[in-house]
């Protein structure tokens, strides 16, 4: 088996994606955000540029979101995503890279064929893919070779990954499609409907990063927010609190712990008594709304942590993979590869 020094571990996420590249650590962060031209199918631009242009442009330039709910919704604009990315870190080299690519703990053949083949089509010598609970797992610190029930809680933009893992491999899992990104929208949903106001995408991600929590803060926080007036269609600037986000996220945090719920129902008594002992570690950047980890130990009982650095977790664990490929490619540590007999 031929490895270059080259090789790459992607976390292709809803919102953004993080490239890791052997040797050096993480390369790139930008928005999985591709602008086109719809009159001529032109790419005009990619990544934080073509973020910059999302609900900004003409009509005849459309800022659109490749990725939806943790897989390609629009093939072609994901190869070109991946394909510019692995070029932007990486420039001219002679051997094509290895690429590690992280996909949900739960998706359909169809889904993950298409992951394998965009890779491939971007300029990959071959594709290998990892869940991305494990991943995020790997890199937050967590040894999971070991006989040891550990769960993980991956929030990223369109799904929350959540996981126990023993000896290397998902003992049970789910993944539903409630992340990030519907956040945003009840926050979208909920100005609409409490203050008469129409807000767009990016200032309710704004507000969630602000002030936006799903358990209370010590003292309340105050937002100023500018939208247009449904009444009147004229600009209309008004305040927010941390406690009408609380509310405005109470339906889709409440899924999350749900699922969190779930998964521990279906886990082995060992296992749960182990994540009753190590806790329950979240990652991803929906982790980050505040109150998070108090909203899920509350829940549970079981004592919950933020990773350090949570949103580059899956990116260090596609990297610290990269470095065990050669081991790695007979499907322990859930990799898979396409092409063995390549």
């Amino acid at each position: 088996m031929f490895f270059t020094g080259n090789d790459i571990g992607i976390d292709l996420g809803t919102a953004s994606i993080l490239v890791f590249v052997k040797g050096k650590g993480i390369a790139l962060c930008e928005p999985s955000v591709v602008a086109i031209d719809k009159n001529t199918g032109k790419t005009l631009a990619i990544g934080s540029e073509a973020q910059s242009m999302l609900g900004r442009t003409p009509g005849n330039i459309i800022a659109v979101r490749p990725l939806r709910e943790g897989v390609i919704s629009d093939y072609e604009m994901t190869e070109k995503m991946i394909k510019h990315f692995i070029k932007k870190v990486l420039g001219f080299r002679l051997f094509k890279p290895n690429v590690v690519i992280c996909i949900p703990s739960v998706i359909t053949e169809v889904e993950e064929r298409a992951v394998i083949d965009a890779g491939e089509q971007a300029g990959a010598r071959r594709v290998y893919l990892i869940e991305e609970p494990v991943a995020a797992a790997i890199g937050a610190g967590v040894d999971i070779a070991q006989p040891n029930g550990n769960m993980i809680v991956d929030i990223g933009g369109g799904t929350a990954d959540i996981a126990v893992i023993s000896l290397g491999g998902v003992v049970e899992s789910t993944s539903i499609k409630i992340a990030g990104d519907k956040f945003d929208e009840a926050v979208v949903k909920y100005i609409r409907r409490k203050h008469n106001v129409l807000i767009g995408e990016r200032t309710a991600e704004e507000m969630k990063m602000t002030i936006g929590c799903v358990y209370p803060y010590p003292e309340e926080k105050v937002m100023e927010v500018r939208g247009r007036c449904l009444m009147t269609g004229l600009p209309r600037t008004f305040t927010v609190t941390s406690s009408e986000m609380m509310e405005a996220f109470e339906d889709v945090s409440g899924k999350i712990v749900e699922a969190v719920h779930a998964v521990l129902e279906r886990t082995a008594p060992e296992l749960v008594g182990d994540i009753a002992t190590n806790g329950i570690l979240m990652t991803g950047g929906g982790s980050l709304i505040y109150g998070f980890d108090k909203l899920i130990e509350s829940k549970t009982g079981i004592s919950t942590r933020v990773a350090d650095d949570a949103i580059s977790c899956v990116a260090y664990g596609t990297g610290k993979a990269l470095e065990n490929i050669a081991n790695m490619q007979d499907g322990t540590m859930n990799l898979s590869r396409r092409n063995q007999m390549n």
